[in-house]
């Protein structure tokens, strides 16, 4: 700012400059007046020698002068006088100073001589010209120096700051605000790059916060499938000890519920180690025989039917992550449907496709889409039905990850859900 003002100065001081040299060459013109004793002086000698001209020669009078007979023609000039005033008229036409010369009532002739007045005019005229384009070269010269300022200082400046709160605005933090010396902006920069730097700080804080509560989540979810592990093992016991109906028949929810609490476990393990970028999975050479033994352990109410067995062949994939994939799809459908499920295999490429189909009705069209969306549950069919949202976008997630693929598609009056399982 007080460079600022310190420009404003120097601009003032020198347009005050310039008006007192315009003054100063006004005033210079107003005291040229015309030497009433001069022009008296030069009449009389030349009344004195009109007979004879040329003696006028020897007269010095500092100034040009023209002489004229009572016709008008030209008698003597001095040697300094205007050529091209040949005559009287002529020198009327120029702007000379004429003096009758009489005798008594006897017009004699005519003296010319420069006007003073008229001369001062001319030269002031010129120095006032000369004076106001300096002055006007002046003036372009400070509001160009005024524009480059402006731009300098308050333009260029704000532009910056503009395109910094942009930076800011698409989460660009770690870039700082660069401050000039005596910059206009000066406190709303710094303040600027305090901001900056908080918001840097929270989303380091936020993120700190997010990631413990994805390592929470991770542990609980892990810790939870102990006790349900425990759990299922000693429906299994008490299934194998007792023979009476009725309290198998509750053995079995039991056993059914702890499954789906396992269910449930994954997922949430799986989501927030996704979320850690520790959702890995290591692939090996398996043959298809596994998918039978993995439809046997997740098929806990005996509604799997597979039309064939499956085809020889050795799978690429990690068997505990394929293990979850099979088990949420078979969950969903035991969930949803509820009805008999029929597994179809079939070669496609590189792939072997392992169609999972119910006949529960389906899924709409404009569902099919986002049934594997993160926390997506979809409309027709979940009311009333616990969920997270999470089974098929986990099974998704980690078929993609073992180079696969997961398709769900409507077939015959219920859902179907294609593994495309990479082949060694």
């Amino acid at each position: 700012m007080k460079s600022y003002l310190r420009f404003l100065a120097a601009a003032a001081a020198v347009t005050a400059l310039l008006l007192l040299l315009l003054c100063a060459q006004t005033d210079r013109a107003a005291r040229n007046r015309r030497d009433s004793v001069l022009l008296n002086d030069i009449t009389e000698t030349v009344k004195e020698h009109f007979d004879d001209p040329a003696s006028l020669s020897e007269a010095d009078f500092g100034v040009p002068f023209l002489v004229y007979d009572a016709n008008g023609a030209l008698l003597y000039a001095s040697p300094d006088a205007p050529a091209h005033a040949e005559t009287a008229s002529a020198a009327v036409q120029q702007g000379l100073l004429c003096t009758a010369v009489t005798e008594q009532s006897r017009f004699l002739g005519t003296v010319a001589l420069p006007d003073p007045v008229l001369s001062a005019y001319d030269r002031m005229q010129r120095h006032l010209l000369l004076c106001a384009a300096v002055f006007m070269g002046a003036v372009l010269l400070v509001l160009l120096g005024i524009g480059l300022y402006v731009r300098r200082r308050i333009v260029v400046p704000f532009r910056r700051m503009r395109q910094f709160a942009d930076r800011i605005a698409q989460g660009m933090l770690d870039d700082p605000l660069m401050m000039e010396q005596d910059n206009l902006f000066g406190s709303f920069t710094e303040s600027f790059d305090i901001m900056r730097e908080e918001l840097r700080a929270a989303r380091s804080r936020e993120t700190a916060l997010r990631l413990r509560e994805k390592e929470l989540a991770a542990t609980l979810g892990h810790d939870i499938k102990t006790p349900v592990t425990g759990i299922k093992l000693i429906c299994e016991l008490l299934s194998v000890k007792t023979q009476d109906a009725y309290l198998r028949g509750k053995i079995d929810i039991i056993s059914q519920k702890a499954e789906q609490i396992d269910t449930l476990a994954d997922n949430l393990m799986s989501e927030a180690l996704g979320e850690l970028g520790e959702m890995q999975v290591h692939c090996q050479d398996h043959p298809a025989e596994l998918l039978h033994t993995l439809l046997a352990v997740h098929d806990t109410r005996g509604l799997v039917t597979e039309e064939t067995p499956p085809p020889e062949c050795l799978l690429s994939v990690d068997k505990n992550r394929l293990s979850q994939v099979i088990g949420n799809v078979i969950s969903n459908s035991c969930k949803y449907a509820g009805t008999p499920i029929t597994v179809r295999y079939r070669f496609a490429g590189e792939h072997l496709c392992m169609e999972i189909s119910d006949s529960g009705g389906g899924v709409p069209e404009e569902e099919l889409e986002l049934i594997t969306t993160k926390f997506y549950r979809g409309k027709s069919n979940s009311g009333g039905k616990e969920g997270s949202g999470l089974g098929l976008y986990i099974a998704s997630e980690l078929m993609r990850r073992m180079e696969g693929e997961l398709r769900c598609g409507n077939r015959g009056g219920g859902l179907a859900v294609t593994l495309m399982i990479r082949l060694s």
